[in-house]
């Protein structure tokens, strides 16, 4: 019996380096997918439709919000960020691992309307490494800097109802952790039901 995926909310101040921590733990265990979100903001270079965001007019988002559509939508930054209620569920069920990457926002909304999910916020080592990290990616102006580090620090005081904190100073670190934290969830009985029968009846494996 294939036991039930995992689904694993990361959230994190932009620039806090959790792109980064993802695509390493995407690597590393392929079982894993990245539930697609949709957005109204304009795709960054190198994205694509469908693999990184569903991208999607401002009046489309709004009509599939009304029709119940997401398990978790927000505002951020001017745009809207969706996530679609029954993919998430059709796919732990088919004892498929996912990985949101969602604001605060959305990690609360997700708290109130799902089941057994593992939440883990990201953070920076302090604000003025933030600063840093924001303006050598070079993809914003200072105003828009100025307003992530603001959001940064709202979002660093609203993550009391994580599972879990991570302090990404040094990448091969903060991995080391994130990589722990995923082996150690893949252990819990709520993913196995009905172990214990079918090892007890020697019949463990199917």
């Amino acid at each position: 019996m294939k036991p039930e995926g995992i689904l694993l909310v990361i959230s994190a101040p932009s620039g806090a380096g959790k792109s980064t921590l993802i695509r390493t733990l995407c690597r590393d265990f392929p079982e894993f997918g990245f539930s697609v979100s949709y957005t109204t903001r304009e795709p960054r270079p190198g994205e694509v439709h469908g693999r990184d965001y569903f991208f999607v007019h401002r009046e489309q988002f709004v009509a599939l919000k009304e029709q119940n559509f997401f398990a978790e939508w927000a505002s951020v930054h001017g745009n809207f960020y969706g996530t679609p209620r029954d993919q998430i569920l059709e796919s732990i069920r088919q004892g498929k691992s996912l990985i949101m990457d969602v604001d605060v926002q959305g990690a609360r909304q997700l708290k109130d309307n799902l089941g057994r999910v593992v939440y883990l916020f990201i953070f920076p080592p302090s604000l003025e490494e933030l600063k840093k990290r924001l303006l050598q990616r070079g993809s914003d102006p200072p105003g828009v800097i100025e307003k992530r580090l603001h959001n940064a620090s709202l979002e660093m005081l609203e993550s009391d109802f994580f599972d879990y904190w991570l302090v990404n100073d040094q990448i091969p670190t903060a991995y080391a952790q994130l990589k722990a934290l995923v082996l150690a969830e893949m252990l819990r009985p709520a993913l196995h039901p009905g172990l214990p029968q079918r090892i007890a009846s020697g019949k463990w494996y199917v």
